[in-house]
């Protein structure tokens, strides 16, 4: 996956393929909700905070059709001391197929080092990314 940041949104363009089958031609549901669980966490680009999802809810409005170009736009919707509730909308060349909303809870740096095994590459580019942010121009 792919994903662009922008002053208040994190988006990616993805195309269910095979691999995602649900029923014939359509997105497994569950790969509709990974990809959004996915996007997510990079909304953490934006809070700076390292976080870990609580809750996530999708919205089925569609068929998400295999083969297709869909983009999966998210944002922070609102903060609230560890909370950061985050939203995003997945759609196509011209209709809206989804909806997400998520709850995330700001969990210590040291929570990915104690559960990833401290010198963990991830876990290390992980929290570099996030204190490396410039938060006035959005670069990485």
């Amino acid at each position: 996956m792919q994903v662009h940041l922008t002053d208040d949104e994190v988006y990616t363009d993805i195309v269910f393929d095979s691999r995602h089958v649900g029923a014939p031609g359509l997105a497994h549901g569950g790969a509709v909700s990974a990809a959004c669980d996915d996007l997510f966490g990079f909304t953490l680009w934006i809070a700076r905070r390292p976080a870990v999802t609580r809750s996530l809810t999708v919205e089925y409005l569609a068929p998400v059709t295999l083969g297709q170009t869909h983009r999966i736009t998210a944002r922070i919707v609102k903060e609230s001391g560890r909370t950061i509730h985050v939203a995003a909308t997945g759609t196509n060349s011209s209709t809206t197929c989804f909806t997400a909303s998520a709850i995330f809870i700001e969990v210590p740096a040291e929570h990915f080092i104690r559960h990833g095994g401290p010198g963990n590459p991830a876990i290390e580019a992980l929290l570099n990314t996030l204190s490396t942010i410039d938060t006035h121009t959005r670069e990485m």
